[in-house]
């Protein structure tokens, strides 16, 4: 904060995980100055109307629905009608939201068809919250339907693990011809997808769509157990262990952790579970995370990765593990700091 007075100067999702991060942090201190970093970041893109500076609707992006998230408690707690107006844009965008044949959000408008599992992060959390904000019930079974069909689209039956995305038409060159899905199991992918199914179980209130994601998240978070790194980190390429070029990453084993952690205190998870997170975050504090007096740097982080529009990004082991490392990167940072309210959670209880 003191380095960085403005986390961006666009709206991006980047940045909407460390200000989600940040909120739980003001959630659990009390420390307004968390919540007003926030406002001050998210106030240079809103106008009067609740217009979204660098926003374009039409590109269907739904990377630009997550630092919506934060909308929500600067609304609740100052009132201040821009954030709802913003609010109401992002829904709107969800509203008018391309979908594959299945019924999954189109990532982007430039990626036709296809389903990434960054993606039910991005979105879902957020339409649960307004689902529950603005009385449309109805909405929960969409959310619902978009795990669930993630789930089944891209989990492999030997690994339990979930593929990064799915190409409903199978034209994509990452896509196998049969089933469409990427051809890695990309750690942030799938971290993407356990946060989110413990975000939106903490909004979802009827029984039947809960046990559903609950039984997600028990049989998912199996698989990510069974490939924890006896350092308690995970790899870049989850699967693949000490392979030649993979890499122990910090934003995936955050993720993990995160998800761990909270899915244990929610009930969901077994206690041994919230001790997995806790040896995963020792390890990431030991490994990436470095203090000079006053300020804390976290290494380690995989820059923005994705698949297509250019042929090096094509799902394969060799894209995912050249993919360089960041310090300070927002994945990073925001991940970190999520999994560390979590750890600090369990402490006290």
């Amino acid at each position: 904060m003191r380095r960085v007075p403005r986390l961006d100067s666009r709206w991006d999702y980047k940045w909407g995980v460390v200000a989600s991060g940040l909120v739980e942090v003001w959630r659990d201190t009390g420390d307004d100055r968390y919540l007003d970093y926030v406002r001050r970041t998210i106030d240079e893109f809103l106008g009067e109307d609740g217009t979204i500076a660098t926003y374009d609707r039409d590109e269907f992006q739904l990377d630009f629905i997550n630092p919506g998230k934060a909308l929500f408690p600067l609304w609740r707690e100052t009132g201040d009608e821009r954030y709802r107006g913003a609010i109401e844009r992002l829904r709107d965008q969800l509203r008018a939201q391309p979908r594959t044949p299945s019924g999954s959000f189109w990532h982007k408008a430039i990626y036709p068809d296809q389903m990434w599992l960054d993606g039910v992060y991005m979105a879902s959390p957020f339409l649960a919250e307004y689902a529950a904000a603005f009385d449309e019930a109805a909405t929960f079974a969409d959310v619902v339907r978009q795990f669930v069909l993630a789930y089944e689209h891209t989990r492999d039956a030997r690994t339990g693990l979930l593929y990064h995305a799915i190409d409903e038409r199978r034209t994509q060159p990452w896509a196998d011809p049969q089933t469409g899905c990427s051809r890695s199991f990309w750690g942030r992918a799938l971290g993407w997808y356990e946060m989110a199914l413990v975000d939106t179980l903490d909004i979802l209130t009827d029984s039947t769509q809960r046990a559903t994601l609950i039984a997600i998240l028990r049989e998912t978070i199996e698989a990510v157990v069974r490939v924890q790194d006896a350092s308690g980190l995970w790899w870049q390429v989850l699967d693949q262990g000490d392979r030649a070029g993979n890499y122990l990453e910090e934003s995936a084993s955050a993720m993990f952790a995160y998800a761990l952690a909270k899915g244990a205190r929610q009930g969901h998870l077994p206690d041994e579970h919230r001790r997995l997170a806790e040896r995963a975050h020792d390890a990431i504090v030991q490994r990436f995370v470095q203090a000079h007096g006053n300020a804390v740097d976290v290494s380690g982080c995989c820059v923005g990765t994705g698949l297509g529009i250019t042929p090096d990004r094509d799902g394969s082991f060799s894209y995912y593990a050249s993919r360089p490392v960041a310090t300070n990167d927002h994945h990073g940072v925001g991940a970190f700091l999520l999994a560390s309210v979590e750890a600090e959670r369990a402490r006290v209880t």
